[in-house]
């Protein structure tokens, strides 16, 4: 039973995504997952500023509604 709850404790603690205003924070590692780059490719379109993002003290973080919008701005759509 303690084995279970400490299980999905940590579960819950690898998933949580912070909410500060109604808006979700990811962080780089979040981001190269949901984008499949790498953390380099991260750090070059920081540099580029093609993805914006926020940095406190040493910690990046990424609104993902930025994230959402820069997908969509850049969407193709191929015709066949």
């Amino acid at each position: 039973m303690i084995r279970q709850l400490r299980n999905r404790i940590e579960s819950i603690l690898k998933n949580y995504r912070p909410v500060m205003n109604g808006e979700i924070y990811l962080s780089g590692e979040d981001v190269c997952k949901l984008l499949h780059i790498s953390k380099r490719t991260l750090q070059q379109y920081r540099d580029d500023n093609i993805l914006p993002y926020i940095q406190i003290g040493g910690k990046i973080i990424y609104k993902e509604t930025d994230i959402m919008t820069i997908l969509e701005q850049n969407y193709s759509s191929i015709k066949v």
